[in-house]
């Protein structure tokens, strides 16, 4: 994660478009950038992402136990199994902050900075570790982070407590949550266009002429690469134009079977399902191309009122269904972990010299509560990707009954492994020796 120079070979061009392009075997395309001297020999620099659910899991089925190939895991994480062997399950981990105030928002709203919350309806959090890695290296790339959601904010208050804490869980500050993006559109417009607004031509068409060039100047494998990167981003285009016009409506059913008036091209997409993928391809093209290091990715929030018709539980909002251990409940659970098996499988099928994209990553899965019944006092953790080298997957490790069990400690075990080696975040001095 070190400075980025933008050379004219960093980006195809256009009127109004800068693309940045994957790593290539034949060409430097990233500038001459190195990685932190603890990781010889790596190919491409470290990404950070955290993916977050609210409302915890089915309370008998988030589980692991044993290592490598032979980790058995319950049946919340079976989409992850294929990865078993570059993950970590980590348990027992907690925010004493998050056990100070009430449930939902102020278990959440610090979630990824074990910072005291203000209550009363006053905003004041901590600045989240996604957000120190981006204000420290956010001039390396044309995108300092991505801080994305599949669920708008709710600005009411739930126990005293502001349930914006319950919508944000990256923080630019103490009292600024990052503007959270909603709208895949828009996304995708601020990894390629450098104006975002909706333009006339795709991305594509505007950098067709500089692409046909600099495809004559790179090996038949990296031609090879660069379309298949090039038609995985015409792909997402299409599906961000074809998104809203078909599904399921989000929470209530409408009165007319069609639209008595035109949909906005740039909506969010009724069909959860299609926008959580939308949202996951967009944060593997920013990893891909090096437009960004540092994505946040919000599937719902905390205290949440999604619905999943497409999973034929529509009978209950998210929140509702989190207080039981049905069956319903876990099929919700494992359509999130697909999330993250998807982004996985994407990014370990992307080449970059030795490693994959996923090698040279590390994605954080958490929630803010280890089931419905509002559990805080450890917390769902699960660590993917092998941080450029640094992390050994395949492991179940365990501090419920161990001293240091902050997940600040955590957090300063992985802003290591983006070279920033900080004596304190939040509530922690200690990094976690294992991770």
């Amino acid at each position: 994660m070190t400075t980025h120079h933008f050379s004219r070979r960093t980006f195809l061009r256009g009127v109004g478009v800068s693309m940045a392009l994957p790593w290539l075997e034949s060409l430097r395309v990233w500038g001459d950038e190195s990685l932190p001297a603890a990781v010889p020999g790596s190919q491409g620099p470290v990404r950070m992402a955290v993916l977050f659910s609210g409302n915890g899991f089915h309370t008998k089925e988030w589980w692991a136990r044993g290592e490598g190939k032979q980790m058995e895991l319950g049946q919340v994480l079976a989409p992850v199994a294929d990865f078993r062997e570059k993950m970590l399950f980590i348990r027992g981990l907690y925010n004493e902050e998050a056990l100070k105030g009430n449930i939902h928002s102020s278990q959440t709203g610090n979630l990824l900075s074990g910072a005291p919350l203000a209550s009363g309806g006053e905003i004041r959090s901590g600045t989240s570790v996604d957000q120190i890695v981006a204000q420290r290296h956010g001039h390396s790339t044309k995108v300092s982070s991505l801080v994305l959601g599949c669920e708008k904010s709710n600005p009411s208050v739930h126990k005293n407590y502001s349930m914006l804490y319950s919508s944000h869980i990256s923080w630019s500050s103490p009292t600024t949550p990052t503007p959270l993006e909603l709208y895949p559109a828009l996304a995708f417009d601020r990894l390629f266009k450098d104006e975002v607004q909706r333009g006339d031509k795709s991305v594509l068409d505007a950098v067709l002429e500089d692409a046909t060039s600099f495809r004559n100047s790179i090996s038949a494998s990296d031609q090879r690469k660069l379309d298949e990167y090039l038609d995985s981003v015409r792909e997402i285009e299409r599906r961000i134009e074809q998104a809203g016009q078909v599904g399921e409506l989000q929470g209530w059913r409408p009165t007319l079977d069609k639209p008595n008036l035109p949909r906005p091209a740039d909506g969010i997409p009724q069909n959860i399902a299609e926008h959580m993928r939308l949202m996951c391809d967009i944060l593997v093209l920013g990893f891909q191309t090096d437009t960004t290091r540092v994505c946040t990715l919000k599937l719902n929030n905390d205290h949440s009122a999604l619905r999943f018709p497409h999973l034929g539980v529509d009978y209950m909002i998210h929140h509702l269904l989190s207080h039981s251990d049905t069956a319903d409940w876990l099929k919700v659970n494992q359509f999130f972990l697909e999330q993250l098996g998807y982004i996985a499988r994407r990014l370990d099928a992307i080449q970059e010299g030795e490693r994959t994209a996923l090698d040279n990553s590390m994605i954080l899965y958490c929630s803010s509560m280890l089931t419905g019944s509002h559990d805080a006092t450890k917390l769902p953790v699960v660590l993917l990707g092998g941080g450029g080298g640094q992390i050994r997957g395949g492991r179940v490790l365990d501090y419920l009954d161990k001293p240091n069990r902050k997940m600040c400690s955590l957090y300063l075990s992985m802003l290591d492994k983006c070279g920033i080696h900080l004596e304190q975040f939040g509530d922690s001095t200690e990094r976690l020796a294992e991770v």
